[in-house]
């Protein structure tokens, strides 16, 4: 998980700070180590919508250690759907929408937002918002998830307090308006019509197991086995999964890793994170060059997203592909104001 390079930021106190360390008297030393407090707007206010769901779904998804849950078609579509709803996250919500780092049909942008809502990580418009504002702000106070407030926060802890700079109609509007002018994106964002996609997502797949199970095993149980074997592996198992992965890279990926480029803030290249997060690990270089579709920058740096990105240009279901460096340093986000 720890590559060459640096592993936690130090910040030794007779040194003054580089390009990788931008000064900020905001930040403050703690046993080495440069720290930041919450974001300002933080409250001791729990989330309780986050923190029901989130303790919600972990909690259910322990039942895969239950052995009659199991089956190898639930552990298999486990395992693939990680990486296939992953992608609604990885390339719609992040290369896409957040960053415009290429264009597409509507279909095939509703098709990765909808991958991406069956992964239960929020509507389009709070996500690009608030990964927009990670990009203004990375690593400074404002920042929503800086490992630099404390890794537990920086990996999933920023999810249970209320951020009344973030998580708010306002914010979402300033930021993310180019999103929330798309009338479904825009109903996505009233009331729990996201829920109901991941819900009814879940339904299905409780369905097509139940069906097959009875066919291929003859009896009502072998359906109602398989169809929950689906649900808790193929659904909740799976959004834990995707979950944790997405969270990695916030976290990990800004502690653990190497450089290529001179960022001012703490972005790392994190092979592991790569490896099981279809390139997004090499966050580092998405840094250097946020905009990009491409974050393979050394010949090692294997972008799976990025292939399937170019895969879609050569069915001429994508264009406008943007490449690294291609025009130089870009902004962090495209089509909002922040």
């Amino acid at each position: 998980m720890i590559t060459e390079g640096t592993s936690a930021v130090v910040a030794p106190p007779a040194r003054p700070p580089s390009a990788t360390e931008p000064a900020n008297p905001r930040r403050r030393a703690r046993k080495g180590r440069l720290t930041l407090p919450k974001p300002a707007g933080v409250s001791r206010k729990i989330a309780w919508h986050y923190v029901i769901a989130i303790s919600t779904i972990h909690a259910l998804a322990l039942f895969a250690a239950v052995p009659w849950l199991f089956s190898w078609s639930g552990l298999i579509l486990c395992l693939l759907g990680t990486h296939v709803f992953g992608s609604g996250i990885n390339i719609g919500y992040h290369r896409l929408l957040t960053h415009r780092s290429f264009q597409c049909s509507e279909r095939v942008e509703r098709f990765f937002v909808i991958l991406a809502l069956c992964c239960f990580e929020d509507t389009p418009a709070t996500w690009v918002a608030t990964h927009r504002l990670h990009h203004k702000d990375s690593d400074e106070r404002p920042d929503p998830h800086s490992p630099l407030v404390n890794f537990w926060w920086a990996h999933m802890g920023w999810l249970m307090f209320e951020n009344k700079d973030v998580q708010n109609l306002n914010t979402y509007d300033r930021v993310a308006r180019d999103v929330l002018k798309t009338p479904f994106y825009m109903w996505l964002q009233r009331g729990f019509n996201g829920v109901l996609i991941y819900a009814l997502h879940a339904v299905a797949f409780v369905a097509a197991g139940f069906f097959i199970g009875w066919w291929w095993g003859g009896t009502t149980m072998d359906g109602v086995q398989l169809g929950l074997s689906w649900l808790v592996w193929a659904v909740i198992l799976r959004t834990v999964l995707v979950w944790h992965i997405t969270w990695s890279v916030n976290s990990l990926s800004h502690v653990f890793g190497y450089r290529n480029h001179e960022t001012p803030e703490h972005s790392r290249n994190n092979w592991f994170v790569a490896a099981i997060a279809a390139g997004e690990g090499w966050h580092n270089n998405h840094h250097d060059d946020p905009t990009a579709a491409s974050n393979w920058h050394r010949w090692w740096e294997f972008d799976l997203s990025y292939c399937v990105i170019k895969a879609l240009e050569k069915l001429g279901l994508a264009w406008d592909v943007n490449q690294p460096g291609r025009t130089g340093a870009r902004p962090y986000a495209s089509g909002g104001e922040v």
